[in-house]
């Protein structure tokens, strides 16, 4: 109807204000009409900009990438991942992409060209290729290092594990070609697979913005300058502290770039979720042209083209079927795992797959317009933002290296001042180990990985998470209130009574509220416009068309004045409903929606529309229940016909009869009661009830204005996807507190044990080697934990 159904869409309380319903291709247009990875998005006075950066290690990194944006002129706002290596930046109209590339390069960082907007899926491909080269290029360096590395420590550590080493290598080649055998394959080491970390690691130092790699370089090379000067000139060494440390120095360098091989095989799983998004883009499509059949590059297509698509095929782009009929799987867009028929004038995504027939079908959006694109946009975009919970962990990880170079130079003073004898050695391997086991790359990986798979797992289910910090928020919800109609309900109501007042009779009225209501394509107007279709009825023209916010709409149709809407309406416009009260009633304890009509300012009839809840919605209920939610319904339906429907489901408590602002105020009610508030909506005026939740979830069938409101979107309309989206929450959010402990925890605790604080009581001291190779698996776990998100079930 032309009237407007508050937040819910029921009982005349909502006013769609689109023409037209909205479609799967084309649900999420208002959201996305950018391209789909780096290209700036410009609205009136900004723009938003996706950097991808390369030569990230840590999250300290982090810090410094996003000091440095924020620094151009007319940024407003930067955000850096250590997960997904992008950068989001938010600025005026008058920055351009070359600025921001210039501050990113000056600090010492790379920023890949950019491809063009429609070559999206080919930029995709070639980040996926770079950092295949990359994950190849760090197996390459790692093989070479552990080669080269193994004799030297044997050479060296074997003679400390096994006395008769020392004595071997000592009445064979000497200790001295020993010293000498074991410089050369380490500085192989260190200016061979480890100059990666000198080349980034001093001149960031140099810099007075020291990050990880300056810690590896500050470590190994101290560790190795010492072993040179008591290889070549001993004498500048005080006595009894002439040793060689050339296995730490070559072990620590391997162990990284062990770390870092596994960091990168780990991060490549983590971003798996948008890698099969991309993948299910196809490359050709065929295309009816001048009577034939052309097989077109993807990009070459155009919205309006006749495509044709034949058994087990993709689809390639979004499009309306005009020929033909099958059944096509849509799990991977909407998560549903039951294939749908799609027939002449059914609308398919692109990326979908089609069964055993065939069809030919319209292109309606090509490029970065489809479905696909932009649910790749939007998993992109959320695994890229960054909750709450990340905010102190930049702060602290800012100044982390920098204070941990400060520990190892306070470790080195006091071993050297208050260390026995060799003091110098002390000193040496202590501080060695303080920068070498602090570095700080689990803290950055902490929480953006765990965003990435979970985000990622979210769109394999049907759940976009618009923005990760939605993810911490939706776990602290405490009420889930829902919409009812097209959310609780199917959203395809019918006439299931019309009573007559005394005059009137029903062809009259039936055409005369139907004329009305073929202004709107609301469900309860099309119901209403479909049962004068069924009884052949021919609506009349209508002009002076007006609708009443929250009440009804009136218009003059056929000559005659007609109001349709609420009993509220009736009331406003001078008529009195008592006449139908017991019928009213009646319909409402049955969960029907009473509606008016008047006919030239005499009340002509009620109508009764029932809407079918949807199959799955109480199996959704029990489910928030499960997870320890409150539930409730916010409506502008009649507040009986409301408790009929909420005591059918189990909701806890019901709020009817509000108009869209109403639900706005309840919303707020609903917060200081109980907490946390997160809505389910999917009519037009569901937005600002979306806009006001803590957390708004849009069913993905609703409209797109309610869907821009949304921090979520449940693509498949199954609102057991609002249980899943608060289940993952919980368990994502959970995963990221696990890994800071992790990361936190093992610094603190470690820190000082490389340190040396062990050694006055116990006389225990944390070698650099194995310091190396904790801070390697350190990363390595948080990685693992994170992806323990990919088997999510709920």
């Amino acid at each position: 109807m032309g009237r407007s159904r508050g937040a819910s869409g029921e009982s005349g309380l909502d006013l769609p204000t689109m023409g037209g319903p909205t479609s799967v291709g084309d649900r999420f247009e208002s959201m996305m009409k950018e391209a789909i990875m780096d290209a700036p998005v410009r609205t009136a006075g900004s723009a938003v900009f996706a950097l991808p950066i390369e030569g990230m290690t840590c999250a300290s990194c982090v810090g410094r990438v996003e000091k440095a944006l924020r620094a151009v002129p007319g940024v407003t706002e930067a955000n850096v991942n250590l997960a997904t290596e992008r950068a989001s930046v938010q600025a005026s109209a008058s920055v351009d992409r070359a600025q921001l590339v210039a501050a990113v390069e000056k600090i010492g960082y790379a920023v890949p060209a950019s491809a063009a907007p429609e070559a999206a899926q080919e930029q995709a491909e070639e980040r996926s290729a770079r950092k295949e080269e990359e994950l190849h290029e760090l197996t390459r360096a790692f093989r070479r290092a552990a080669l080269l590395t193994a004799p030297v420590f044997v050479l060296e550590m074997g003679s400390h594990l096994i006395p008769g080493v020392h004595h071997l290598i000592a009445s064979t080649i000497g200790v001295q070609a020993s010293w000498i055998l074991q410089f050369l394959l380490t500085t192989l080491v260190l200016f061979g697979p480890g100059l990666r970390f000198f080349k980034t690691g001093i001149p960031a130092l140099l810099r007075g913005a020291p990050d990880m790699n300056s810690l590896v370089a500050a470590g190994s090379l101290s560790a190795y300058g010492y072993s040179l000067a008591a290889t070549f000139a001993p004498g500048l060494l005080p006595s009894g502290t002439v040793n060689v440390y050339y296995e730490a120095a070559a072990v620590i360098v391997t162990l990284i770039l062990l770390g870092r091989l596994l960091e990168a095989r780990a991060k490549g799983r983590t971003s798996e979720a948008i890698q099969r998004l991309v993948g299910l883009q196809v490359k050709t499509a065929r295309v009816r042209r001048g009577g034939e059949i052309v097989e077109t590059p993807i990009s070459a297509v155009v919205a309006g083209d006749l495509l044709e698509v034949r058994p087990g095929e993709r689809i390639p782009v979004d499009g309306r079927v005009v020929e033909g009929e099958s059944y096509v799987d849509e799990s991977m867009i909407s998560g549903e795992p039951i294939p749908a028929l799609k027939s002449p004038g059914a609308e398919v995504v692109g990326g979908t797959v089609n069964q055993k027939g065939a069809f030919a079908f319209t292109a309606t959006a090509v490029g970065g317009e489809t479905l696909l694109a932009q649910i790749i946009r939007m998993v992109e975009e959320a695994q890229g933002s960054k909750p709450p919970i990340q905010a102190l962990v930049d702060k602290i990880a800012l100044w982390f290296v920098p204070a941990v170079m400060a520990v190892a130079a306070l470790t080195f003073g006091l071993w050297l001042i208050f260390g026995p004898s060799p003091a110098l050695s002390f000193a040496l391997v202590n501080a060695v180990a303080v920068l070498i086991i602090a570095c700080p790359c689990a803290m950055g990986l902490a929480t953006p990985t765990s965003i990435m798979v979970g985000t990622g797992r979210g769109a394999e289910m049907g759940i976009l998470f618009r923005k990760g910090e939605a993810l911490q928020v939706l776990k602290g919800a405490r009420v889930v209130a829902f919409d009812k109609t097209g959310t609780l309900t199917e959203g395809r109501p019918s006439l299931t009574e019309l009573e007559l007042a005394a005059g009137f009779s029903r062809a009259e009225v039936l055409e005369a509220v139907a004329a009305v209501e073929a202004k709107s394509e609301h469900p309860i107007a099309q119901a209403l416009v479909a049962a004068a279709e069924r009884e052949g009825l021919r609506p009349p023209p209508v002009s002076e068309f007006e609708s009443v916010t929250g009440y009804g709409v009136k218009a003059l149709a056929g000559g005659r004045r007609v109001a349709v809407g609420a009993g509220r309406f009736m009331q406003a416009l001078g008529l009195d409903a008592a006449p139908f009260a017991i019928i009213a009633e009646r319909l409402a304890q049955e969960g029907e929606t009473p509606l008016y009509a008047a006919l030239d300012g005499r009340l002509a009839a009620i109508l009764a529309v029932s809407d079918p809840i949807k199959e799955t919605t109480p199996q959704a209920v029990k489910a928030l229940h499960d997870l320890g939610l409150k539930t409730a319904m916010i409506t502008g339906d009649d507040a009986r016909t409301a408790r009929a429907v909420a005591a059918r489901l189990g909701i806890d408590e019901v709020v009817a009869e509000v108009l869209p602002e109403g639900k706005v105020e309840a919303i707020r009610r609903l917060r200081r009661e109980y907490g946390a508030v997160a809505f389910v909506g999917d009519g037009v005026n569901d937005a600002p009830a979306l806009a006001e939740a803590d957390v708004g979830l849009a069913v993905g069938a609703g409209t797109d204005i309610a869907i821009e409101a949304a921090d979520v979107v449940l693509m498949s309309g199954d609102l057991r996807g609002a249980a899943r989206a608060a289940a993952l929450s919980k368990a994502t959010i959970r995963n990221i507190r696990q890994n800071l402990f992790w990361a936190f925890a093992y610094n603190a605790a470690l820190i000082p044990v490389a340190a040396g604080a062990l050694y006055p009581a116990f006389g225990i001291l944390l070698s650099p080697v194995f310091a190396a190779g904790a801070m390697a698996l350190s990363s390595v776990f948080v990685l693992g934990n994170a992806l323990r998100l990919r088997r999510f079930a709920a």
